[in-house]
C-alpha cells in the first residue's frame, strides 16, 4: 500500500523526466524497466551539475540538456523517491527534490540536486556522461 502522496503525484503527472544515470543504456535504468519511454526531449530550464559517480540538475538556463520521458507506475515512482533520496515531509533535506517540468509529452517528474555545487563542472548543452572505470 502506497501513502497517499504518491497516489496523488501520480494521478497528476505519470510520467517521469531522467537526465543521469537512469537514462536508456546507463547503470541505473533498470530501475525504469517496465516503464514505458516517450522519448527524448532538450530542456533549456535545467543545467547539470557532474557530481562524480552521477549528475545533479539545477534550475538554471541552459543551451539545452538532454532529457528521456518515461510513463511510470505508482511503484516505480516509490523506488525513484527511495533511490533519490526524496523526502516528502522535507524535500530540501533530501539528496534530491522531486518537481514538475514541462516537456514535449506534457508535464514530468524530475529529480533536481538540492546540496551546493561550487566546483563541480557545469553541463549547460547536451547530456552527462558516465565516467569510465577501468575494470581489473
Amino acid at each position: 500500500m502506497h501513502p497517499d502522496y504518491l497516489h496523488a503525484a501520480i494521478a497528476d503527472t505519470p510520467r517521469v523526466a531522467v537526465y543521469g544515470t537512469l537514462k536508456q543504456g546507463f547503470n541505473n535504468a533498470h530501475w525504469l524497466s517496465g516503464a514505458r519511454r516517450l522519448g527524448s526531449d532538450t530542456t533549456r530550464t535545467l543545467t547539470l551539475y557532474d557530481i562524480g559517480p552521477y549528475p545533479g540538475a539545477k534550475w538554471q538556463a541552459s543551451k539545452g540538456v538532454i532529457i528521456e520521458i518515461y510513463e511510470i507506475s505508482i511503484d516505480q515512482l516509490a523506488q525513484l523517491d527511495r533511490l533519490e533520496d526524496y523526502r516528502i515531509d522535507a524535500p530540501a533535506q533530501g539528496e534530491y527534490d522531486r518537481q514538475q517540468i514541462a516537456t514535449h509529452f506534457g508535464r514530468a517528474w524530475v529529480y533536481l540536486y538540492n546540496p551546493g555545487v561550487a566546483g563541480k563542472r557545469a553541463i549547460c548543452e547536451g547530456g552527462w556522461e558516465m565516467p569510465y572505470t577501468a575494470h581489473d
